[in-house]
C-alpha cells in the first residue's frame, strides 16, 4: 500500500442547478479507477437467501437502500416494485407494484413505510401489506429517503428544504429552507429524526440541528467550508447519514472533515480533514472511512490516529463500507464486493456480485447478518466464513 492520500478537487462529476432544482449526471471520476485487484482470498461468502428486486435502480443515479426492521426486509425499484421478506429466510412475505417510478426510499417506522417518487410525492404505506394510506406533494425531488421517528416524517429535498409531516395523517407541520450551493454532488443524505431533534445535511458543508417540534434551528456546525475559485473546488457535499454515538453525533464531508459533535451543543468534539461521500463506520474500536478518492482508511478510534491505508481500490467509487467480526466489506462500481482485514487493511476475500454495479452501502442486519442491494436489483444475504 502506498503512501498517496492526495484527494483531489473536482473528482466527481456534479449537478448543475437550474431555477433551484438540480439537474441530473453521472457519477464518473475524472481519474482512472484502478483494475480489480486479484485477491488470493482466505474468505468466502456463504449466501443464505436472495431475491430479485423490479429493475433495481433500472439505469437511474439512485440509492434505493432496503430497509430492515422488526424481522422483515422492505426493498424497493425505480420501476415500483416493492417488497417484503423475512430477514431471516428470504420468504417473501407480499410484494406490492405500484404505479409510480420511485426516487428514494425506503423509510419506515413501526407502522409505516415512506418513499418519494420521481414526480416529488412522499407516499405513506402500510408495513403489512404496501397499500397505500396518504400522499404529499414536495416543492421539488429528493433523493435522500425519508426518516420517522413514529410521530412525524421529515423528507428533505435537493434544493435544500427540510419538510415534516405528521406520520398518521400527512398534515404538513413545518419547512426548513436550506441554503445550497449553485453546483453539488448527486447524491444525498438522509435527514436523522429523533424525538427532540432533526440532524440535516447539506450541500454546503452544514450539519444543521432543527426541534422536532417546530423546526427551529438549535445549531449548526461546518463540516467543510468552499475553498478555490471554481465551483468544482469549491464542493463540500455532506452525502453520508451522520452517525449518532451516545451523545455524540460523527459526521465526514466531501473535501471537508471527519468530525465528532456534541449533538446538544453542535460543539466539536475533534476533528481531522478528510474527504468521503459517505459517512464512517464504527467497529473493534476503530474509526473506517471510505474515501472519496477509493482509499479505505482506519482511525483507532481513542486518539484518532491513522492505523493503516488501503490505496489498492483506488478511484472505483467505493460504498460506505461494512463491519463484519473483524472484517470490513465494501462494494465498487463493477459491482465487487471486497473483504479487508480490520487489522491492516489487507484484502482478504472478493465476489463479483452485480454486473451493473454497487451504489447502495451494504447493511449489517439486527440478526448480524449481511445484505446487499445491487444496482440491477439482485437483494442477497450473506454469512462470511474462512475458507478451509
Amino acid at each position: 500500500m502506498s503512501g498517496s492520500r492526495l484527494v483531489r478537487a473536482g473528482v466527481f462529476s456534479v449537478l448543475t442547478a437550474a431555477l433551484g432544482v438540480s439537474g441530473c449526471s453521472t457519477p464518473d471520476t475524472f481519474e482512472q479507477p484502478v483494475p480489480v485487484p486479484e485477491v488470493d482470498s482466505t474468505v468466502e461468502f456463504e449466501k443464505v437467501w436472495s431475491q430479485s428486486v423490479g429493475d433495481g435502480h433500472d439505469g437511474d443515479l439512485l440509492y434505493l437502500s432496503p430497509l430492515d426492521v422488526g424481522g422483515t426486509v422492505y426493498a424497493v425499484s425505480a420501476d415500483g416494485e416493492l417488497l417484503a421478506v423475512d430477514a431471516e429466510t428470504g420468504k417473501q412475505q407480499w410484494e406490492r407494484e405500484l404505479n409510480d417510478r420511485i426516487f428514494a426510499g425506503v423509510g419506515g417506522d413501526q407502522a409505516q413505510l415512506y418513499l418519494i417518487t420521481r414526480e416529488a410525492d412522499l407516499v405513506a404505506l402500510s408495513r403489512e401489506d404496501g397499500g397505500e394510506l396518504w400522499r404529499k406533494e414536495l416543492p421539488t425531488e429528493a433523493l435522500a429517503a425519508p426518516q420517522s421517528n413514529g410521530a412525524l416524517v421529515v423528507a428533505q429535498t435537493t434544493d435544500g428544504r427540510v419538510l415534516a409531516f405528521d406520520a398518521a395523517t400527512g398534515d404538513k407541520l413545518w419547512q426548513y429552507d436550506g441554503v445550497v450551493p449553485a453546483l453539488s454532488l448527486r447524491t444525498a443524505a438522509a435527514p436523522l429524526v429523533g424525538g427532540d431533534v432533526v440532524l440535516a445535511s447539506f450541500s454546503n458543508g452544514k450539519l444543521i440541528a432543527l426541534s422536532a417540534d417546530v423546526g427551529q434551528p438549535l445549531w449548526q456546525y461546518e463540516v467543510g467550508q468552499p475553498q478555490g475559485r471554481t465551483e468544482l473546488e469549491r464542493l463540500v457535499d455532506i452525502s453520508g447519514q451522520p452517525l449518532v454515538l451516545d451523545s455524540a453525533v460523527m459526521v465526514s464531508g466531501y473535501q471537508g472533515k471527519l468530525a465528532l459533535v456534541d449533538i446538544r451543543t453542535g460543539q466539536e468534539i475533534w476533528s481531522r480533514k478528510a474527504s468521503s461521500l459517505h459517512a464512517p463506520m464504527i467497529g473493534e474500536g476503530n474509526i473506517y472511512l471510505s474515501s472519496a478518492n477509493g482509499n479505505v482508511v482506519a482511525y483507532r478510534g481513542s486518539d484518532r490516529r491513522e492505523l493503516w491505508v488501503q490505496d489498492a481500490l483506488s478511484w472505483r467509487q467505493l460504498t460506505q463500507p461494512a463491519v463484519y467480526e473483524n472484517y470490513l466489506i465494501i462494494g465498487d462500481y463493477e459491482g465487487y464486493l471486497h473483504v479487508l482485514s480490520g487489522d491492516d487493511g489487507s484484502l482478504v476475500g472478493q465476489k463479483h456480485y452485480d454486473s451493473d454495479g454497487l451504489r447502495v452501502p451494504l447493511q449489517r442486519l439486527a440478526n448480524g447478518n449481511l445484505m446487499v442491494y445491487g444496482n440491477s436489483g439482485k437483494l442477497s444475504v450473506f454469512k462470511l466464513r474462512e475458507r478451509n
